[in-house]
């Protein structure tokens, strides 16, 4: 299975791609690893991203798209530009996408710690919340 893990953070997509196969993951390459929605009030904007992030998905082959959660209030709420990225993701057609829980991911992370280093998988620090959520939503069913 190959999941497309985004960490939204104020009007970028931090994006990741993980194929999952028999408790063996790999992290393929990726043209994109930001995209950015510049003006999120503008609807060409909004439509533009929705395009990308659709080629993106179909050229890649992804299974499932996974939303790393926002809380929705308080001091660290998500931005308005992030959850009209999130509903764009969320309509892309042929590929169900799902807002995953912070705290199931946290629970999953303590059960199967992740240990690897983000250069060597050719990652950069601001992917590492996408990653994170990428395997943790692989390894959510083990026990």
């Amino acid at each position: 299975m190959r999941v497309c893990a985004v960490d939204l953070k104020a009007n970028e997509a931090n994006v990741v791609l993980l194929d999952s196969d028999n408790d063996l993951f790999s992290v393929p390459e990726c043209r994109a690893k930001k995209i950015t929605l510049p003006s999120p009030e503008a609807q060409e904007s909004i439509q533009h991203f929705h395009r990308t992030m659709s080629k993106l998905i179909e050229d890649y082959q992804v299974d499932k798209i996974i939303i790393r959660e926002r809380q929705t209030k308080g001091k660290f709420a998500g931005s308005s530009a992030g959850f009209k990225m999130e509903a764009a993701l969320q309509l892309i057609e042929g590929v169900d996408a799902e807002v995953f829980s912070s705290s199931v991911m946290k629970h999953t992370l303590k059960r199967h710690p992740i240990d690897v280093n983000l250069k060597e998988l050719g990652l950069k620090q601001f992917q590492e919340n996408a990653f994170l959520a990428a395997c943790a939503y692989c390894n959510k069913d083990k026990k």
